[in-house]
This record gives C-alpha cells, sequence and structure tokens, in this order.
C-alpha cells in the first residue's frame, strides 16, 4: 500500500476518498481513530489514505487534478 494523501481536513479527505472511490480504485483510510483522539489537536497525526501500489500513480493523478493543493502535502 502507498500513501497518496495525508490530512487533518475532514472535507478535504472525503472529497478525496469520493474521487478515488468514483475511479474505481481500492483506497483505504487509516489513523482516524488516533488523530481524532485529541479533536485533532495532534497536527502530526494525520489520518491517510493508502491504494495498493499498481493504483499509486492513478490515485496521485487523480488528486493532484481533482485536489486543489492546500500548501502541507
Amino acid at each position: 500500500m502507498i500513501e497518496v494523501l495525508s490530512t487533518n481536513d475532514p472535507i478535504r479527505l472525503n472529497f478525496a476518498q469520493t474521487v478515488l472511490r468514483d475511479a474505481g480504485l481500492n483506497a483505504v483510510t487509516l489513523d482516524g481513530e488516533t488523530a481524532s483522539t485529541f479533536g485533532g489537536a495532534l497536527p502530526w497525526v494525520q489520518r491517510r489514505i493508502l491504494v495498493p501500489e499498481d493504483e499509486a500513480a492513478q490515485a496521485k493523478r487523480l488528486l493532484k487534478e481533482f485536489l486543489p493543493s492546500d500548501g502541507s502535502e
């Protein structure tokens, strides 16, 4: 699995999940519970989206195209 996005922004995370799911990619989100433990107050613990290695290039391309950069990646 390859990480294609990490963020604490729930809107950004949800939109990215939707883009990847609609493209038929097998994305999984990790660290949701850990990032939420302190109400998102720990910026170094972010939610991450991972995809299989063979889908990583397509996922990165889609996110670059449809998800505006927030400057943190």
